[in-house]
């Protein structure tokens, strides 16, 4: 406990700091001044704060991995970071039946993987079969996307059809996605393993020139390429000539690489980095994902978290705001409801999450919860203790349920930390071999509610049928007016919380740090890198 209090005392030194900083959006280059245009040319080092769990885009889930998988691919479409709207790439022109089942797309003529072969219609059939035949075990967030996938026709050379059996109005902004980025008939007939080694053949701007798992991966521009997507700034080639991603997991030892000029960027450049970041004329880039916040997602099958008066009292137990304050800084947001502020379709329940320890206590006091002679509750002789299952997949991960820890002990809740790797998170998640887990799950659209709690989705609660909730779930795949399913997304999130299936801490920003040589790196619509439009100045 000491320990914690003293961590957190010194990363809470540094928050003031952190506000001169922070900015959000895309990078408009060094504070250095104009450098003048774009200059082709040069590797960018960069520093993953984690190692990627896959090179393959269709089986990639975090940030870490996603950053380096997402340069090999293009997708049919794209997202404007700043409207939402979908943008043409790989296809340019689409359409979308009345009843959302059926999506054609017409595909870019002159288009190839690096390996040479043409994509076609039948590209994106073998992509999305490929997909679906990976499972929700390898490739759940591209499984989850093609939910009652009927089949992909070619109706000719570069017109593909996508069929589904049951509505599917999310699937236009799923196919943005990098999990449904095109890969080469060479890579979409391996095995999921195999697809994980480094070797993917895909479109984009970017290809592999090396891989090793847990340590490092290097992309090589793709000569040639000049297809890329609307949102795009620029067309043609990349300007970086080569990225070199290293794992550093240590945050201070990412940020000592920066500032010595040993790497160009880093993530999660924590809030008591930037004093350093600061001193060395570097800076640091943030932007809110929009999505599932991060939070604790109870087992309602197991321990004291079977009660639902436990997971109601969980919400005004926790003081949000002073997670901001004292481990992240202000470019952090406390959590307002299941989704991100940023999400199609969010709604504000903030009035729910309000700090309220004597609501808490009150709630527990009534569900028979009462208090033991260290301070845990205790009813017809259990405890109100159970565990909470994450990784480090962000590097504050930690010093927030160590917060979370002591805020809970407060009104007499034993939350014990069970700290794992990102592989060991995963099957456990699989299994529902935890009391709670603590994860987010990042996506511009608010379907991800239906992937993260959906009775046929990944339902890591283990909960039962709730009709008033699996209702509005599905019925949004069918609302064809924006509107209308926005409405059903925001019920919702209203009835995840009083099922109690949901206990939001923070909205997760991206916080990259980066040197002065480092010119527009942009972050796309789900808040992940896109290294296309990058460049180096002073090299």
């Amino acid at each position: 406990m000491i320990r914690s209090r003293l961590r957190i005392a010194a990363i809470a030194a540094a928050v003031t700091a952190a506000a001169s900083l922070a900015a959000c959006g895309s990078d408009s280059g060094s504070s250095g001044g104009a450098a003048g245009p774009p200059q082709p040319g040069g590797t960018l080092r960069y520093g993953l704060s984690q190692a990627p769990t896959c090179s393959d885009p269709a089986q990639s889930g975090t940030n870490q991995t996603i950053y380096v998988a997402r340069q090999i691919v293009d997708s049919l479409t794209d997202q404007d970071p700043a409207t939402g709207a979908i943008k043409p790439w790989l296809a340019r022109t689409w359409e979308v039946s009345p009843d959302a089942k059926v999506f054609t797309y017409h595909l870019a003529d002159g288009v190839t993987f690096s390996d040479g072969t043409p994509v076609t219609a039948e590209s994106v059939k073998r992509n999305f079969d490929a997909i679906v035949k990976l499972g929700g075990a390898k490739a759940p967030l591209g499984t989850s996307y093609l939910t009652n996938y009927v089949g992909t026709t070619a109706v000719d050379r570069l017109t593909a059809r996508v069929e589904f059996s049951k509505p599917n109005a999310q699937f236009l902004q799923a196919s943005s996605t990098t999990q449904l980025g095109l890969l080469a008939d060479s890579t979409t007939a391996k095995t999921a393993e195999q697809r994980c080694v480094g070797d993917n053949i895909g479109s984009g701007p970017f290809t592999y020139a090396g891989w090793r798992q847990d340590a490092s991966a290097t992309l090589a521009k793709r000569a040639g390429y000049n297809w890329g997507s609307d949102v795009f700034a620029h067309r043609g080639e990349a300007y970086l000539d080569r990225i070199e991603f290293t794992v550093v997991p240590e945050s201070g030892v990412r940020t000592g690489s920066l500032t010595s000029g040993q790497l160009d960027a880093i993530s999660d450049a924590l809030v008591q980095d930037v004093p350093q970041l600061e001193a060395a004329g570097g800076r640091l880039l943030s932007t809110p994902n929009p999505g599932v916040t991060f939070g604790l997602q109870p087992n309602v099958t197991r321990g004291p978290l079977r009660d639902p008066a436990v997971r109601q009292a969980l919400l005004p137990a926790i003081d949000r705001q002073q997670l901001i304050d004292t481990v992240l800084g202000p470019q952090f947001k406390p959590a307002t409801s299941v989704l991100a502020a940023n999400t199609p379709g969010y709604k504000d329940l903030s009035a729910q999450l309000s700090y309220d320890p004597a609501k808490a206590k009150t709630l527990l006091d009534q569900a028979g919860w009462t208090p033991g002679g260290d301070g845990i509750r205790v009813k017809n002789g259990e405890r109100l203790s159970f565990g909470v299952l994450f990784s480090q997949v962000f590097g504050g991960n930690q010093a927030i349920l160590e917060l979370v820890q002591q805020q809970l002990r407060q009104v007499g809740v034993d939350l014990k930390l069970d700290l794992a790797s990102i592989s060991e998170v995963t099957a456990r998640q699989n299994s529902k071999d935890f009391d709670s887990v603590y994860y987010n799950s990042t996506r511009a659209d608010g379907d991800i509610l239906r992937t993260s709690f959906g009775l046929a989705g990944r339902n890591f609660s283990a909960r039962e049928a709730i009709p008033a909730l699996d209702e509005v779930l599905d019925s949004q795949l069918s609302a064809g007016d924006t509107a209308a399913r926005a409405q059903l997304i925001q019920t919702a999130q209203q009835r995840i919380f009083e099922a109690g299936l949901w206990v939001p801490t923070v909205e997760l920003s991206q916080a990259i740090g980066a040197s002065g040589t480092v010119r527009d790196l942009k972050f796309e619509a789900s808040a992940r890198l896109q290294f296309f439009d990058t460049w180096l100045s002073g090299r």
